[in-house]
């Protein structure tokens, strides 16, 4: 039924530091090595068990359910809250921190969307959580994408998972 893929927010683990740091600097190694680690674990989890009944990997709408209901949607829900809940000192930090947590909301929203898709047999619903992943897919591009130029602004390199 689902065929688009989430996306999934990268976080890395510190590589290399260059220059004398600061403020900014000091905050985005807390974010990206302290704060973000409970996230990253919940959103692999979440991410994990779509991509195992989405896509290629879509077998029926039981199993499909059965994974947003019990793994899927928890996680993500959790995730969310994980989120609000970030320490961020810097301004800058905290724009960027924003995108992808408005991301985020919209895969969630996209995860409900799926089970009462999946719940009525609704294939305009399926259309609805179908614009939603893409929209949030793009949002979390958009902060990878800003996370990575502030990390290079102020001397940090990410290094991909």
């Amino acid at each position: 039924m689902m065929r688009r893929m989430l996306a999934a927010a990268v976080f890395g683990l510190l590589l290399v530091l260059a220059g004398c740091g600061g403020p900014v600097q000091d905050d985005i190694l807390n974010y990206i090595n302290e704060e973000m680690k409970t996230a990253q674990t919940l959103e692999d989890k979440a991410v994990s068990a779509y991509e195992g009944v989405a896509g290629v990997n879509y077998t029926d709408d039981q199993t499909m359910y059965d994974a947003l209901v019990n793994e899927v949607i928890p996680n993500y829900k959790d995730l969310i809250s994980e989120l609000e809940n970030v320490s961020i000192e810097s301004d800058e930090l905290k724009e960027v921190h924003e995108i992808y947590l408005s991301g985020a909301k919209l895969q969630f929203s996209a995860f409900e969307t799926i089970m009462e898709a999946l719940e009525k047999q609704d294939a305009s619903l399926v259309e609805e959580a179908n614009q939603l992943l893409e929209e949030g897919r793009l949002k979390i591009e958009d902060y990878n994408d800003k996370l990575d130029e502030l990390a290079k602004e102020h001397d940090v390199e990410i290094e991909k998972e």
